[in-house]
């Protein structure tokens, strides 16, 4: 009679080449060749504009625009333009334009600069 074969994961503890190191209280934002990459939950209609901090691997920011003609989507542009110092064309939408979840590319920023303006907000 044979042994019978485990089913368990081994854990090589590598994440493979792709994997890019993030710090270690920053899950939402990660080094892009552009500039930074944020993952974001957005909550419009919120009485007022504002960053909440992380939820789960996301940042919620709560916005006072509503859901409609893309509006919601210009207040997060606008707000995260003026928080991180950085113009409007350089806040990029990438994906979720009709999701709470958003992948938000800041063009020209550095990581470093994101959460330190994340942290002070």
């Amino acid at each position: 009679m044979k042994p019978a074969k485990s089913n368990k994961a081994v854990s090589g503890g590598s994440t493979g080449p792709a994997a890019k190191p993030q710090p270690a209280g920053c899950p939402f934002a990660e080094v892009h060749p552009q500039g930074v990459l944020l993952r974001v939950r957005v909550q419009p209609r919120a009485s007022r504009t504002s960053v909440e901090g992380p939820l789960g691997n996301e940042l919620k920011i709560r916005v006072a625009a509503p859901p409609v003609d893309d509006a919601a989507n210009e207040a997060l542009r606008r707000f995260l333009a003026d928080l991180l110092a950085r113009s409007r064309a350089d806040v990029q939408l990438l994906r979720g334009q009709k999701s709470r979840s958003k992948l938000v590319l800041v063009s020209g920023a550095t990581l470093s600069a994101v959460t330190a303006a994340l942290a002070t907000s």
